[in-house]
């Protein structure tokens, strides 16, 4: 894609391109087992060297237009605690949401505002029409981020994939450009607070 990855801002959060400096932390936040156990793609133990492999093919798959990877970090202290992304099908103007917010930041509603953001950029940054996400269907607090965003629940994909030796179901969510839009012209949500945690604990 034509021009260098931005760097997106909310309330709380600086979503920015991953660095090499980041790999010791995404190491130690994407390697708990909590991380693991309801991600698709996230290793068990997290391999030494791995997360400085995976940021270095970030600045390539972002120019082919096949991945738009953010790191997410506070406003506060800079400190990275988690990651969100989109993976591009761009002859379909399309994308896969992806996020994951490390354990000690479950709660405080960071996966909601960080995939707000992204959702915003892919559809009027990179022209998307489409954005889908899906989780495992043991894992409903991903569902309720996807329900907050505004995505619609499109079914369920039964034994969709083998994790940790166990096929799972997948819940899947999406979005369209002109439902996006629409939900930009009604009033805004409510600020994520401890509220959201006694309701929902939803830990993104």
């Amino acid at each position: 894609m034509a021009g260098g990855q931005p760097t997106l801002e909310t309330a709380r959060l600086i979503l920015r391109p991953f660095q090499a400096s980041d790999a010791p932390a995404v190491q130690r936040l994407a390697g708990a087992r909590e991380i693991a156990d309801t991600t698709l793609a996230i290793p068990h133990p997290y391999p030494d060297g791995a997360a400085a492999e995976w940021i270095a093919t970030h600045a390539a798959r972002f120019a082919a237009g096949t991945l738009a990877p953010f790191a997410v970090v506070t406003r506060a202290d800079g400190l990275l605690v988690g990651a969100t992304g989109l993976a591009l099908v761009m002859a379909h103007a399309q994308a896969e949401l992806g996020y994951w917010i490390g354990h000690a930041d479950w709660g405080r509603g960071y996966a909601t505002e960080a995939a707000r953001a992204l959702l915003d950029f892919g559809f009027r940054g990179l022209g998307l029409h489409r954005i889908q996400a899906r989780h495992l269907t043991r894992n409903p607090a991903s569902g309720r981020v996807m329900e907050k965003l505004g995505m619609r629940f499109e079914g369920i994909h039964r034994g969709a994939v083998l994790k940790w030796g166990t096929f799972e179901d997948l819940a899947q969510h999406a979005i369209l450009v002109h439902e996006w839009l629409a939900s930009l012209a009604a009033p805004a949500p409510a600020a994520p607070g401890a509220a959201d945690a006694v309701r929902g604990r939803d830990p993104r």
